[in-house]
């Protein structure tokens, strides 16, 4: 069960602020030119939590403390039949900003409310459900050091 999962993608609150990216523009790939969260797909026999730290450097340069990972749940994946993602809330200190070196994968990052992102109309639409799935169970932007 493991196993069988396909990718990782996490919400990584940055001084109670979202960091998002702006999908690459690019017919070829899913949801292209729309809001998103860091992460991707698996490479290898990567776990899920190698699958996250592998991608989030590559995208912006960050690694995730184990404890800075305050959530996590598994979906069914939107793109990959019969696949499965590892969805994760995370929350790291307001100076983690400086520390973000942007890759190539993307057009840009920014950080922004939990509230003006669920707010977005062009965004991943998986993440809107799975950040309420969050909230219900007690989830809070609010980051205590």
């Amino acid at each position: 069960m493991e196993n069988d999962f396909c990718g990782a993608k996490v919400a990584l609150f940055i001084g109670g602020k979202l960091l998002v990216t702006l999908r690459d523009n690019y017919a070829h790939i899913p949801f292209p030119h729309v809001r998103d969260l860091p992460g991707g797909g698996r490479e290898g026999d990567e776990t899920p939590l190698q699958t996250l730290n592998r991608e989030v450097k590559e995208e912006v340069g960050l690694t995730i403390p184990h404890e800075a990972i305050t959530w996590n749940r598994r979906y069914l994946s939107e793109v990959s039949p019969r696949g499965f993602v590892h969805f994760y809330i995370a929350h790291m200190p307001a100076e983690t900003e400086a520390d973000i070196v942007f890759g190539d994968e993307g057009q840009e990052w920014q950080l922004m409310t939990l509230e003006a992102f669920l707010a977005l109309d062009r965004v991943v639409p998986s993440f809107a459900p799975r950040l309420r799935d969050w909230l219900a169970e007690g989830g809070s932007s609010d980051f205590d050091a």
